[in-house]
């Protein structure tokens, strides 16, 4: 069968061009396209759920949440694992599919049970669904650096959370930008329950007035004069004097009975969950670009650092953003290895059959096979779906001696075939 190959191949030159050119048309077009990344992603098609319900100890919120959401989602089809674990007031669901299966699919299908299931969750639950991304997805992490110390840490994460998060997010390719250290602002009402009670109001009013206070309504539209006007009533509290001003009710004497008659109003940070150090100089906050699932991860990381070049004309005066993780120069390097890899290979080899074979011509046979090889192998990767990787470029280059061996072994046999014909002339 090789034989009848070989010796199609040598009467048809030209089918062997156009093969030839398809290769290297196709090579090149696939190496321009394969998503390029430096470990391969090996996860399981997963979705993960996430709900919050605040206060609870973890017996009750895997009672109220994660067993009823759980038992739900072994029936979903193509569910090959559900796992849950619940925490003071969090709850984790990992739902693994069978392999193969399409992660928006999967997704598609994790939001439709939960629909189902909504009713029959506390009412202050609200299930959501992780990012379209793996646990391999942390392809770059930045910081931010305050080089004058004029801001705290609670400034220094609003900042990243209202205005770098929301840049970067934007990125094609990136799932999430999950934000680290700082704390994060709130509003902390501190209540004197001797007050509380002193003025006869509970607890829960307290709370639902606030809730209430703090909202915009908007009325109707009022015709004067041939004009129309829109009504509106913007309630929301954009400072502390207006939590201070919210009314509770009034005394006895027509006097309202005021939120700071009874409470403490001051900002504070939230309870934090963890912390980030930079350099060894303390607390810093920063944040991770998370890539989303099947993404060219080097392209990306590429378009995130375009973005904070131009984000970083717009920070406030001292603070600046730097680098702290870049995959791209492991792929880069994994690139360069390969590059290496193929010219030492190919010059060693052409330099040993042209000592060993006097014959430079055949050493250019040897040399030539390389380059096919690879293209061939990266027509197939695009074709599969698979990444340019550490591991894939590794494989590739590891078959390279083997390519090798069968190139010289063949260029060998064919020279003692000529000298064999050449003695049978003589």
């Amino acid at each position: 069968m090789i034989s009848k190959i070989i010796d199609y191949c040598g009467k048809n030159l030209f089918i062997v061009a156009i093969f030839a050119a398809f290769i290297i048309f196709g090579g090149i077009y696939s190496l321009k396209n394969i998503p390029l990344d430096a470990i391969p992603d090996l996860s399981d098609t997963q979705v993960i759920v996430f709900s919050k319900w605040k206060g609870r100890s973890p017996v009750l919120v895997e009672d109220q949440i994660t067993y009823p959401i759980v038992s739900k989602l072994l029936a979903a089809p193509k569910v090959k694992t559900v796992r849950g674990q619940s925490f003071f007031g969090l709850s984790f669901i990992y739902v693994i599919f069978e392999d193969g299966t399409d992660i928006y699919w999967a997704r598609s299908r994790v939001l439709e049970y939960l629909n189902t299931i909504k009713g029959s969750l506390p009412k202050e639950v609200t299930p959501m669904i992780g990012p379209d991304a793996t646990g391999v997805g942390w392809g770059y992490q930045y910081v931010l650096v305050d080089k004058e110390n004029k801001y705290d840490l609670a400034y220094m994460r609003t900042l990243n959370d209202w205005y770098i998060k929301y840049w970067l997010e934007a990125v094609p390719g990136v799932a999430e930008v999950a934000s680290i250290g700082g704390y994060v602002k709130q509003y902390h009402i501190e209540v004197d329950p001797n007050r509380l009670r002193a003025f006869n109001i509970p607890l829960k009013k307290l709370i639902n007035e606030v809730r209430a206070s703090n909202e915009a309504t908007g009325a109707r539209t009022l015709e004067l004069a041939g004009h129309e006007y829109l009504i509106n009533v913007d309630g929301y509290i954009k400072t502390l004097k207006d939590i201070e001003d919210i009314s509770l009710g009034t005394k006895a004497n027509g006097v309202p009975i005021r939120v700071k008659d009874v409470a403490n109003i001051k900002e504070g940070p939230d309870i934090r969950r963890g912390a980030a150090d930079y350099n060894g100089l303390g607390d810093a906050v920063g944040g991770i670009v998370v890539l989303r699932f099947g993404e060219n991860a080097l392209d990306v990381i590429k378009k995130v650092k375009v973005k904070i070049e131009e984000i970083k004309q717009s920070l406030p005066a001292g603070v600046e953003i730097k680098t702290v993780y870049d995959r791209s120069n492991l792929i880069l390097e994994s690139i360069d290895t390969l590059k290496e890899t193929l010219l030492e290979e190919s010059g060693i080899v052409a330099l040993v059959t042209t000592i060993f074979l006097f014959d430079l011509s055949s050493a250019l046979v040897i040399i030539l096979t390389l380059p096919f090889v690879f293209l061939i192998a990266f027509i197939a990767m695009y074709a599969f779906g698979i990444s340019s990787n550490i591991m894939s470029l590794g494989g590739i280059a590891i078959a390279v001696g083997d390519i090798i061996d069968g190139s010289v072994v063949m260029v060998e046999d064919t020279h003692k075939n000529i000298e064999r014909q050449q003695e049978t002339k003589g």
